[in-house]
């Protein structure tokens, strides 16, 4: 009876510990589709018709799999090299600590749920021809994870300036709410900020986890 009770809720049951470098697995998938994006124009179109993320596609033609789908697909160069720069950087560290198979739960999830509240976002803003792409939610829950399990960590911004990964959260987090409601530019920065959130949400419900809690036992003395 006493080991029934001690049992974790179904939520945090946690998986046996390992590590397959799924970061590495992750960031040769996304290349790879926008290779054959890059080369194929048919591809291209197929996968952005199909594969982005959008409301009335959603909707309408029931694509509840561009939930995932979208954060496989980038614009551009730029576009993929900063958000796989970001997760290589931070990816191994945060699946290194809690296992790969929890690692790739939690960007699945935490992507997922970027596309979502986006995708609520764009619904009620009238924003229905918005078609959403790129792994940016997911990576920023990512930044967000690596800097609850090292709080401590010193991150050097353009390598010369010394920032800890927690103040980077929340230096990241201004940077993207000022851009949003600011800002003219067409990238999804309420998507990044969802990524922080869903990040939180994950550690809280799936863990047991409060990230500022953390924060303030590093940093509050």
């Amino acid at each position: 009876m006493n080991q029934r009770k001690n049992k974790p809720f179904i939520l945090r049951r946690p998986f046996k510990y390992s590590f397959h470098r799924l970061t590495l697995f992750i960031i040769i998938i996304n290349f790879l589709i926008y290779a054959l994006s890059l080369f194929n124009t048919r591809w291209y179109l197929i996968a952005m018709n199909y594969g982005a993320l959008n409301v009335l596609a959603v909707e309408q033609g029931h694509a509840w799999w561009q939930f995932i789908t979208y954060m496989f697909l980038h614009k551009d160069l730029s576009h993929i090299f900063f958000n796989m720069l970001g997760l290589l950087i931070f990816g191994f560290n945060v699946e290194k600590a809690i296992g790969s198979k929890e690692f790739l739960l939690m960007y699945l999830v935490c992507g997922i749920l970027s596309g979502l509240f986006s995708y609520f976002v764009y619904k009620f803003t009238g924003q229905t021809h918005v078609y959403l792409i790129g792994a940016s939610g997911a990576v920023y829950s990512i930044l967000f994870a690596y800097a609850v399990f090292f709080p401590r960590s010193i991150i050097y911004i353009w390598g010369l300036i010394p920032v800890p990964a927690p103040v980077m959260v929340i230096i990241y987090a201004l940077i993207e709410a000022g851009s949003q409601f600011l800002g003219s530019s067409n990238i999804a920065h309420m998507t990044h900020l969802f990524g922080f959130f869903a990040a939180w949400l994950y550690f809280v419900v799936r863990m047991g986890i409060h990230p500022v809690k953390i924060w303030k036992d590093v940093y509050g003395h």
